[in-house]
Protein backbone atom coordinates (compact mmCIF):
# COMPACT_ATOMS: atom_id res chain seq x y z
CA UNK A 1 0.00 0.00 0.00
CA UNK A 2 1.51 3.31 -0.46
CA UNK A 3 2.28 5.49 2.12
CA UNK A 4 -0.62 7.56 3.65
CA UNK A 5 -2.38 9.11 6.43
CA UNK A 6 -5.72 7.04 6.94
CA UNK A 7 -8.09 9.33 8.86
CA UNK A 8 -10.13 7.92 12.04
CA UNK A 9 -12.48 10.75 12.43
CA UNK A 10 -12.18 13.91 10.45
CA UNK A 11 -12.57 16.93 12.76
CA UNK A 12 -15.75 19.39 11.78
CA UNK A 13 -14.11 20.37 8.56
CA UNK A 14 -10.72 19.50 7.46
CA UNK A 15 -9.62 20.40 4.19
CA UNK A 16 -6.35 20.62 1.91
CA UNK A 17 -5.04 24.36 1.39
CA UNK A 18 -1.87 26.34 0.11
CA UNK A 19 -1.47 29.62 -1.11
CA UNK A 20 -4.35 29.26 -3.54
CA UNK A 21 -5.23 29.14 -6.73
CA UNK A 22 -3.46 32.61 -8.58
CA UNK A 23 -4.67 33.76 -11.76
CA UNK A 24 -7.73 32.61 -13.00
CA UNK A 25 -10.72 34.54 -11.26
CA UNK A 26 -11.03 35.88 -15.16
CA UNK A 27 -12.36 32.38 -14.97
CA UNK A 28 -14.65 32.49 -12.10
CA UNK A 29 -12.08 30.25 -10.26
CA UNK A 30 -11.60 31.73 -6.82
CA UNK A 31 -8.77 31.62 -5.34
CA UNK A 32 -9.68 29.94 -2.21
CA UNK A 33 -6.21 28.91 -0.26
CA UNK A 34 -5.12 29.27 3.55
CA UNK A 35 -7.32 31.47 5.82
CA UNK A 36 -4.33 32.18 7.89
CA UNK A 37 -1.31 32.06 5.70
CA UNK A 38 1.14 33.06 7.81
CA UNK A 39 0.76 29.95 10.34
CA UNK A 40 0.67 28.01 6.60
CA UNK A 41 3.98 28.65 5.74
CA UNK A 42 5.25 28.87 9.22
CA UNK A 43 3.78 24.82 9.56
CA UNK A 44 5.67 23.78 6.06
CA UNK A 45 9.38 25.47 7.42
CA UNK A 46 9.52 23.69 10.43
CA UNK A 47 9.01 19.99 8.33
CA UNK A 48 10.95 21.59 5.66
CA UNK A 49 8.53 21.86 3.07
CA UNK A 50 8.54 25.07 0.51
CA UNK A 51 6.46 27.82 2.51
CA UNK A 52 3.38 27.00 -0.09
CA UNK A 53 2.68 23.76 0.01
CA UNK A 54 -0.49 22.05 0.68
CA UNK A 55 -1.06 21.43 4.49
CA UNK A 56 -4.50 20.01 6.40
CA UNK A 57 -6.67 23.63 7.73
CA UNK A 58 -8.44 22.53 10.49
CA UNK A 59 -11.28 24.26 12.16
CA UNK A 60 -12.61 24.21 15.28
CA UNK A 61 -12.41 20.72 15.99
CA UNK A 62 -9.16 18.54 14.79
CA UNK A 63 -8.80 15.11 13.47
CA UNK A 64 -7.45 11.71 14.11
CA UNK A 65 -5.11 9.87 12.13
CA UNK A 66 -3.05 6.56 11.85
CA UNK A 67 0.28 6.75 10.17
CA UNK A 68 0.60 4.42 7.50
CA UNK A 69 4.15 4.72 6.25
CA UNK A 70 7.25 3.91 7.27
CA UNK A 71 7.96 7.09 9.46
CA UNK A 72 6.41 10.82 8.56
CA UNK A 73 7.24 14.01 10.40
CA UNK A 74 4.35 16.57 11.42
CA UNK A 75 3.98 20.19 12.68
CA UNK A 76 1.11 22.11 13.62
CA UNK A 77 0.77 25.60 13.70
CA UNK A 78 -1.29 28.34 14.92
CA UNK A 79 -3.04 27.30 17.67
CA UNK A 80 -2.45 26.29 21.69
CA UNK A 81 -3.59 22.81 21.05
CA UNK A 82 -1.66 19.79 20.24
CA UNK A 83 -0.85 17.05 18.31
CA UNK A 84 -1.43 14.17 21.00
CA UNK A 85 0.16 10.88 20.26
CA UNK A 86 -2.24 8.25 21.20
CA UNK A 87 -0.76 5.10 20.75
CA UNK A 88 2.88 3.53 21.21
CA UNK A 89 4.60 6.23 23.45
CA UNK A 90 1.89 8.61 24.26
CA UNK A 91 2.63 12.00 24.50
CA UNK A 92 1.65 16.02 23.76
CA UNK A 93 3.85 17.25 20.94
CA UNK A 94 3.10 21.22 21.00
CA UNK A 95 1.86 23.55 18.19
CA UNK A 96 5.29 25.28 16.75
CA UNK A 97 7.22 21.72 17.05
CA UNK A 98 7.82 18.88 14.40
CA UNK A 99 7.92 15.19 15.83
CA UNK A 100 8.26 12.19 13.48
CA UNK A 101 6.08 9.32 13.73
CA UNK A 102 6.38 5.98 12.62
CA UNK A 103 3.98 3.19 11.29
CA UNK A 104 0.84 2.24 13.14
CA UNK A 105 0.93 5.20 15.40
CA UNK A 106 -2.33 7.34 15.91
CA UNK A 107 -2.56 10.88 16.37
CA UNK A 108 -5.28 13.76 16.91
CA UNK A 109 -5.49 17.09 17.10
CA UNK A 110 -8.31 17.83 19.97
CA UNK A 111 -10.23 20.91 20.15
CA UNK A 112 -8.81 24.28 18.96
CA UNK A 113 -10.10 27.30 21.23
CA UNK A 114 -8.02 29.84 20.08
CA UNK A 115 -8.73 30.07 16.80
CA UNK A 116 -11.18 29.39 13.89
CA UNK A 117 -8.23 27.60 12.47
CA UNK A 118 -4.71 25.86 12.78
CA UNK A 119 -2.29 23.98 10.35
CA UNK A 120 -1.01 20.26 10.08
CA UNK A 121 1.52 20.05 7.49
CA UNK A 122 3.82 17.18 6.74
CA UNK A 123 6.76 16.79 5.76
CA UNK A 124 7.55 15.92 1.69
CA UNK A 125 3.53 17.17 0.92
CA UNK A 126 0.56 14.96 0.71
CA UNK A 127 0.75 13.26 -3.18
CA UNK A 128 -2.53 15.03 -4.45
CA UNK A 129 -3.63 16.41 -7.79
CA UNK A 130 -3.33 19.97 -8.51
CA UNK A 131 -6.23 21.73 -9.57
CA UNK A 132 -5.12 25.10 -11.59
CA UNK A 133 -1.66 25.28 -10.44
CA UNK A 134 -3.15 24.51 -6.76
CA UNK A 135 -4.31 21.36 -4.47
CA UNK A 136 -6.36 23.91 -2.21
CA UNK A 137 -9.85 22.83 -1.90
CA UNK A 138 -13.14 24.67 -3.06
CA UNK A 139 -15.82 23.29 -1.29
CA UNK A 140 -18.82 25.23 -3.37
CA UNK A 141 -16.69 23.73 -6.84
CA UNK A 142 -16.13 20.94 -5.70
CA UNK A 143 -12.51 20.93 -7.03
CA UNK A 144 -8.75 20.62 -4.65
CA UNK A 145 -7.92 18.24 -2.28
CA UNK A 146 -9.50 15.25 -1.71
CA UNK A 147 -12.21 15.15 -4.62
CA UNK A 148 -13.03 18.80 -3.88
CA UNK A 149 -14.53 18.32 -0.30
CA UNK A 150 -13.74 17.95 3.61
CA UNK A 151 -12.01 14.72 4.89
CA UNK A 152 -13.97 11.75 5.70
CA UNK A 153 -13.04 8.65 8.10
CA UNK A 154 -11.40 6.67 6.00
CA UNK A 155 -9.72 8.36 3.74
CA UNK A 156 -6.69 7.94 2.74
CA UNK A 157 -4.26 10.81 2.43
CA UNK A 158 -1.33 9.60 0.16
CA UNK A 159 1.87 11.15 0.90
CA UNK A 160 5.19 12.13 -1.52
CA UNK A 161 7.30 10.82 0.94
CA UNK A 162 7.46 7.31 2.20
CA UNK A 163 9.32 8.08 5.07
CA UNK A 164 10.85 11.01 7.13
CA UNK A 165 14.22 12.87 5.78
CA UNK A 166 17.38 12.32 8.30
CA UNK A 167 16.96 16.72 9.26
CA UNK A 168 15.73 15.54 12.42
CA UNK A 169 12.78 17.48 14.82
CA UNK A 170 12.85 21.03 14.95
CA UNK A 171 10.95 23.69 16.98
CA UNK A 172 9.98 27.66 16.35
CA UNK A 173 11.87 29.56 18.88
CA UNK A 174 9.96 33.26 17.98
CA UNK A 175 6.36 32.32 17.57
CA UNK A 176 4.29 34.10 15.32
CA UNK A 177 2.46 36.74 16.66
CA UNK A 178 -0.21 38.72 14.91
CA UNK A 179 -0.49 42.39 16.29
CA UNK A 180 -4.13 43.39 17.80
CA UNK A 181 -6.10 46.53 17.49
CA UNK A 182 -8.76 47.39 14.30
CA UNK A 183 -8.34 46.00 10.82
CA UNK A 184 -7.05 48.34 9.02
CA UNK A 185 -9.08 48.86 5.78
CA UNK A 186 -8.38 51.25 2.50
CA UNK A 187 -12.20 52.76 1.46
CA UNK A 188 -13.37 52.05 -2.13
CA UNK A 189 -13.99 51.25 -4.71
CA UNK A 190 -17.83 52.10 -4.09
CA UNK A 191 -17.32 54.21 -0.80
CA UNK A 192 -18.70 57.41 -3.06
CA UNK A 193 -22.12 55.54 -2.21
CA UNK A 194 -22.60 56.20 1.30
CA UNK A 195 -22.86 59.31 3.02
CA UNK A 196 -19.78 60.59 5.40
CA UNK A 197 -21.74 59.97 8.39
CA UNK A 198 -22.29 56.13 6.88
CA UNK A 199 -19.06 55.86 6.85
CA UNK A 200 -17.81 57.16 10.33
CA UNK A 201 -20.70 54.66 11.86
CA UNK A 202 -18.50 51.86 9.88
CA UNK A 203 -15.42 52.86 11.52
CA UNK A 204 -16.89 54.40 14.85
CA UNK A 205 -18.14 51.04 16.03
CA UNK A 206 -17.82 47.53 17.38
CA UNK A 207 -18.87 44.72 15.22
CA UNK A 208 -19.61 40.89 15.97
CA UNK A 209 -18.87 37.85 13.38
CA UNK A 210 -22.22 36.09 12.71
CA UNK A 211 -22.54 32.53 13.39
CA UNK A 212 -22.79 32.62 9.18
CA UNK A 213 -19.33 32.91 8.68
CA UNK A 214 -17.08 30.55 6.71
CA UNK A 215 -14.22 30.42 3.99
CA UNK A 216 -16.55 32.73 1.82
CA UNK A 217 -16.58 35.03 4.42
CA UNK A 218 -17.10 37.45 7.23
CA UNK A 219 -21.26 39.06 7.97
CA UNK A 220 -20.95 41.25 10.66
CA UNK A 221 -23.81 41.80 13.14
CA UNK A 222 -23.89 45.80 14.09
CA UNK A 223 -25.39 49.07 13.29
CA UNK A 224 -26.48 49.58 9.66
CA UNK A 225 -24.76 51.30 7.23
CA UNK A 226 -26.99 53.31 5.13
CA UNK A 227 -26.47 53.69 1.71
CA UNK A 228 -26.43 57.15 -0.55
CA UNK A 229 -26.59 55.90 -3.53
CA UNK A 230 -28.70 52.42 -3.62
CA UNK A 231 -27.70 48.55 -2.76
CA UNK A 232 -27.07 47.71 -5.88
CA UNK A 233 -24.12 47.89 -8.85
CA UNK A 234 -23.40 46.55 -12.06
CA UNK A 235 -21.48 43.53 -10.92
CA UNK A 236 -17.54 44.08 -10.68
CA UNK A 237 -14.29 42.11 -9.67
CA UNK A 238 -13.64 41.35 -5.96
CA UNK A 239 -10.74 40.72 -4.37
CA UNK A 240 -9.62 39.09 -0.92
CA UNK A 241 -10.85 41.45 1.95
CA UNK A 242 -13.35 43.08 -0.20
CA UNK A 243 -16.34 44.43 2.28
CA UNK A 244 -19.53 44.51 0.50
CA UNK A 245 -22.70 46.27 2.25
CA UNK A 246 -25.51 44.76 0.88
CA UNK A 247 -28.80 46.06 1.07
CA UNK A 248 -29.58 45.03 4.75
CA UNK A 249 -26.57 47.45 5.45
CA UNK A 250 -24.25 44.85 7.49
CA UNK A 251 -21.20 44.11 5.66
CA UNK A 252 -19.84 41.50 4.65
CA UNK A 253 -15.88 40.58 4.62
CA UNK A 254 -15.08 38.43 1.53
CA UNK A 255 -12.31 35.82 2.03
CA UNK A 256 -10.16 33.16 0.51
CA UNK A 257 -13.22 31.27 -1.40
CA UNK A 258 -15.10 34.58 -2.15
CA UNK A 259 -17.02 34.70 -5.50
CA UNK A 260 -14.95 36.14 -8.40
CA UNK A 261 -17.75 39.06 -9.25
CA UNK A 262 -20.66 41.07 -6.86
CA UNK A 263 -22.78 43.87 -7.28
CA UNK A 264 -22.97 45.01 -4.37
CA UNK A 265 -20.96 48.36 -3.11
CA UNK A 266 -18.10 47.77 -1.16
CA UNK A 267 -17.42 50.36 1.06
CA UNK A 268 -13.28 49.34 1.99
CA UNK A 269 -11.09 46.53 1.15
CA UNK A 270 -8.89 45.46 4.26
CA UNK A 271 -5.08 45.87 4.22
CA UNK A 272 -3.73 42.29 3.11
CA UNK A 273 -1.61 42.51 6.23
CA UNK A 274 -4.97 41.89 8.28
CA UNK A 275 -6.42 39.08 6.27
CA UNK A 276 -4.78 36.28 8.21
CA UNK A 277 -6.04 37.70 12.11
CA UNK A 278 -9.43 37.76 10.27
CA UNK A 279 -9.13 34.17 9.12
CA UNK A 280 -8.23 33.19 12.46
CA UNK A 281 -11.75 34.66 14.19
CA UNK A 282 -14.79 32.92 15.23
CA UNK A 283 -18.23 33.84 15.38
CA UNK A 284 -18.90 35.95 18.29
CA UNK A 285 -15.43 37.36 17.91
CA UNK A 286 -15.36 41.56 17.87
CA UNK A 287 -13.85 44.02 15.60
CA UNK A 288 -13.49 47.64 14.41
CA UNK A 289 -12.04 49.38 11.17
CA UNK A 290 -9.61 51.69 11.28
CA UNK A 291 -8.93 53.74 7.86
CA UNK A 292 -5.44 53.92 6.50
CA UNK A 293 -4.25 55.05 2.85
CA UNK A 294 -2.91 52.62 0.80
CA UNK A 295 0.99 53.57 1.77
CA UNK A 296 -0.12 52.91 5.11
CA UNK A 297 -1.71 49.25 3.91
CA UNK A 298 1.67 48.50 1.73
CA UNK A 299 4.19 49.08 5.06
CA UNK A 300 2.06 46.58 7.18
CA UNK A 301 2.32 44.07 4.67
CA UNK A 302 6.18 44.13 4.42
CA UNK A 303 6.32 44.30 7.92
CA UNK A 304 4.00 41.23 8.64
CA UNK A 305 6.27 39.61 5.76
CA UNK A 306 9.25 40.62 8.08
CA UNK A 307 7.30 39.31 11.20
CA UNK A 308 6.64 35.50 9.16
CA UNK A 309 10.14 35.54 8.06
CA UNK A 310 11.66 36.23 11.75
CA UNK A 311 9.54 33.28 13.15
CA UNK A 312 10.82 31.12 9.89
CA UNK A 313 14.52 32.22 10.79
CA UNK A 314 14.11 31.57 14.08
CA UNK A 315 13.77 27.75 13.85
CA UNK A 316 16.00 25.27 15.15
CA UNK A 317 16.60 21.32 15.74
CA UNK A 318 15.23 20.27 18.48
CA UNK A 319 18.05 19.06 21.03
CA UNK A 320 15.74 18.13 23.99
CA UNK A 321 12.59 17.83 25.45
CA UNK A 322 13.33 20.83 27.45
CA UNK A 323 12.78 22.84 24.83
CA UNK A 324 9.79 21.40 23.57
CA UNK A 325 8.24 21.86 27.37
CA UNK A 326 9.53 25.59 27.45
CA UNK A 327 7.96 25.95 23.74
CA UNK A 328 4.88 24.83 25.64
CA UNK A 329 4.95 26.86 28.69
CA UNK A 330 5.39 29.88 26.30
CA UNK A 331 2.43 29.16 23.79
CA UNK A 332 0.05 28.84 26.94
CA UNK A 333 1.83 32.33 28.41
CA UNK A 334 2.69 30.44 31.61
CA UNK A 335 6.40 31.20 31.02
CA UNK A 336 7.99 34.33 29.21
CA UNK A 337 11.35 32.15 28.62
CA UNK A 338 13.90 30.96 30.35
CA UNK A 339 16.89 33.66 32.00
CA UNK A 340 19.89 32.30 32.45
CA UNK A 341 22.23 33.91 35.34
Amino acid sequence: MAACLEVISPGLMTTVQDLGRIGHQAQGVPVSGALDMGHLRLANALVGNDEGQGALEIRILGPSFRVAAKSVRLALAGTEAVIEVTSGTKRDVPSGCSVTLFEGEEFRIGAVKDSAVTYLAVGGGFDLPAIYGSQSTYLSGAIGGVDGRALQAKDKLPLCHSEADEQGDRICTVPLDYPSGPVRVVLGPQDDYFSDEAIRSFVSQDYAISADANRMGLRLDGEVIGHKKGADISSDGIVTGAIQVPGNGLPIILLADHQTTGGYPKIACVASADIPRLGRMKPGGKLRFAIVSVVEAEEARRAFEEMVRASIASIVAVTDEAMMLERRLVALNLISGVVVE
